[in-house]
């Protein structure tokens, strides 16, 4: 199995703890996709038993990050360009829904989420990359009033991790998406929905097409990456 997880650190109920580790691990790449695993193998590196870890690996399945692998054992689920191409395109309407109530409310997002994405931006610390992405969108979801955005967005945002971790790892993250996000939360400070809606969209479009281009590089470097 490729990548190293960091072991966890005593408790009773090991469950939400391997999910996390292992779910950091192949949003961020170093569990690619494609990779065989097995209990075995991570039991022994996280030094817990294999009961937490089968639990894990069942909610990962069901969330669509593993799959059984031919023979014994699961693999990380390849991905898959057009999908994500789809996915993006209900992102897309959820984040132009959630800056327009979050608009009309006048909402004030926290500065220090622009100036935490910029500075990871520069670094290259690939999961402070995403989560400082995830923590700007999930402050608007919050800020539009309706749990449902959020509760439906972050659905997509477990797969929208990976494409994120796979690009990142080889190409790290670009001035504008920061620009962008700023201009974002100005128009939702100055209560300007039409002109939020419409930096949103064009912010989502913008960054699926980068995202989907160069996830087509990687995967055209990675042989069986792509097969879903």
């Amino acid at each position: 199995m490729a990548g190293k997880l960091l072991k966890l650190r005593a408790r009773t109920d090991y469950v939400d703890e391997v999910y996390k580790v292992l779910l950091d691990a192949i949003s961020e790449g170093s569990l690619a996709p494609g990779t065989r695993i097995t209990q075995e193998e991570i039991a022994e590196q996280l030094e817990v038993s294999r009961s937490p870890v089968l639990q894990a690996l069942r909610l990962l399945k069901k969330d669509g990050l593993v799959q059984d692998a031919p023979g014994r054992g699961l693999l990380v689920t390849p991905l898959d360009a057009a999908w994500i191409s789809n996915l993006y395109e209900i992102r897309g309407a959820l984040d132009s829904l959630a800056a327009r109530l979050a608009a009309e409310r006048g909402a004030k997002l926290d500065k220090s989420l622009i100036a935490n994405g910029r500075r990871a931006s520069k670094g290259e610390d690939v999961k402070a990359m995403i989560d400082a992405d995830m923590a700007f969108h999930s402050a608007i979801y919050a800020a539009s009033g309706n749990p449902l955005i959020t509760e439906t967005a972050h659905l997509h945002w477990v797969h929208l991790r990976r494409v994120m971790g796979a690009v990142l790892q080889v190409s790290g993250q670009r001035k504008w998406i920061w620009d962008e996000h700023a201009a974002i939360a100005a128009a939702i400070a100055e209560g300007d929905s039409k002109l939020a809606m419409e930096l949103t969209d064009q912010h989502t479009s913008r960054a699926r097409q980068n995202l989907v281009e160069r996830l087509g590089e990687v995967l055209n470097e990675t042989p069986g990456a792509h097969e879903r």
